[in-house]
């Protein structure tokens, strides 16, 4: 493969030039586009998505810089329901995506992002204006709006596994919540599940989660590698969450799918 793809990734700073938000809810080290372009090379990946994190706020000027630098870049923005964007303008800059947060339980949406009532408020108009939506949320919330995804005109994007718990297995409900919506292709899932596995110290718990994804879907599957790992203590080594994907999917023809077909035709 020559054309492959990392899906979800942030880049901050430097902050002489893009300062954060006051109001954010963290403060990252820098992790600058130079960087992550080495990354990419050393994992000889060839295409990415930039993430826009909610410590910018509304500030998108870093994104969008990005996205003019390097045309093969693609980005999601955090887009507020309230805030007066041109949002058929976006495509032509490389946006594909706009970013809302519904994670279970209270205080865990960040400050600066944008949460479920803009995207039901805004899922119309992205559509129209050819980009999907992506959400940050997790297998405790989703059986709650499950039926709001499923009726959506817009297709949907989970982050992060879908916040599976390790712990609760794949009979969970809220996992088999996101099986049935990743079955009727409305949504597209980004395989990154070490964050849902820091509590075990034992990444490979998670292989049968993400084998059951692959069998109920392969072909809405993408993967991220989460650089720089945010509030991770220590980060893991990106090169090992690549191994992890490549060990737990034996079957060339999937990995092939999940690092460059699908994101081919998601973020084209």
């Amino acid at each position: 493969m020559k054309n492959k793809w990392d899906c979800h990734a942030h880049v901050f700073g430097p902050y002489d030039t893009y300062p954060l938000s006051s109001g954010r809810s963290y403060t990252p080290a820098e992790a600058v586009l130079e960087s992550y372009f080495n990354l990419l090379e050393s994992l000889d990946i060839q295409n990415a998505v930039l993430v826009h994190p909610s410590a910018y706020g509304e500030n998108h000027a870093l994104l969008f810089d990005c996205l003019e630098k390097q045309k093969s870049l693609r980005g999601v923005m955090v887009i507020k329901s309230s805030k007066d964007l041109k949002l058929e303008t976006l495509h032509a800059k490389g946006v594909r995506a706009a970013r809302f947060s519904a994670r279970s339980g209270s205080n865990t949406n960040f400050f600066g992002s944008a949460d479920f009532e803009d995207y039901k408020i805004l899922r119309g108009q992205l559509r129209s204006s050819g980009l999907h939506a992506e959400l940050w949320t997790d297998c405790k919330m989703l059986p709650n709006i499950e039926s709001e995804l499923i009726n959506s005109p817009v297709d949907t994007v989970i982050d992060h596994m879908g916040g599976f718990d390790v712990s609760l297995g794949i009979e969970d409900p809220g996992f088999q919540c996101l099986l049935r919506l990743l079955d009727s292709g409305k949504i597209w899932l980004k395989l990154c599940a070490y964050r849902n596995l820091l509590q075990v110290h034992d990444f490979d718990l998670g292989q049968v989660f993400h084998e059951k994804l692959i069998q109920t879907n392969p072909d809405r599957l993408v993967w991220g590698t989460d650089w720089p790992h945010l509030n991770i203590h220590p980060a893991p080594q990106t090169s090992t969450l690549l191994d992890m994907l490549l060990r737990w999917t034996p079957d060339k023809e999937i990995v092939d799918k999940i690092l460059e077909i699908n994101p081919g035709h998601l973020y084209q």
